[in-house]
């Protein structure tokens, strides 16, 4: 039964049905025991990947994107009384955000959703977040872990742009950077002299929890 719901969300996401029909099928998962980490992990984010493949194959543009964002947004916020009252143990802050010229945020959010519900403090700063933003919110609190997101290859440099001036301030070794996003790479992190890349949420989650 719980495979079944968890499929009927991803399906529901992937043909963009309307907010209230996710938001009824994601409180009968809830209602049938389905942990918060698995509906998110077996149900949003398997129908968020269905979305990215049919934008990336021409089926979907950019409104029918900007739609899912909001239907996941709307499911996130069915699921954070739950997250509320679950018992789980703090553990250090995140600060995150996309990169300065890339208004992308659905894997962004994704990642957020999982952190917190690990745990995480998260510090959210957006899109189209400048280096000089990323330095000041890290500084302000403290953070542990820097988040760098990017869509856009276009808007790599900007990840870079972030770790330089992190160097600049004094402070690249007094946090672990961790990039995500389609455009990224293993590879290109360790070429920026970023800490870690991952290919999707789930990947960052289990990599800032090794670093914990």
């Amino acid at each position: 039964m719980n495979n079944y719901l968890l499929e009927h969300i991803a399906s529901a996401i992937c043909d963009l049905h309307e907010t209230s029909r996710i938001r009824k099928l994601v409180n009968g998962a809830l209602s049938q025991g389905v942990p918060v980490t698995k509906i998110i992990e077996e149900g949003i984010r398997r129908g968020l990947d269905c979305v990215g493949r049919r934008y990336e194959n021409g089926e979907y543009f950019l409104s029918e994107l900007l739609y899912s964002t909001s239907v996941v947004n709307d499911a996130f916020e069915t699921l954070k009384p739950k997250l509320r009252s679950e018992d789980v143990k703090k553990k250090d802050t995140i600060v995150l955000g996309t990169v300065r010229g890339d208004l992308h945020d659905i894997g962004k959010n994704i990642f957020k959703m999982l952190a917190e519900t690990s745990g995480f403090t998260v510090y959210d700063l957006g899109v189209d977040v400048e280096p000089e933003a990323f330095t000041r919110k890290f500084k302000e609190t403290g953070a542990q872990v820097l988040g760098l997101s990017a869509l856009l290859t276009t808007t790599m440099s900007e990840m870079k742009n972030t770790v330089d001036m992190l160097a600049q301030e004094g402070v690249r070794n007094k946090v672990k950077v961790i990039l995500g996003g389609n455009a990224v790479t293993k590879a290109y992190a360790e070429e920026i002299g970023a800490d870690a890349a991952a290919l999707d949420a789930v990947e960052g989650l289990k990599i800032c929890e090794e670093w914990v």
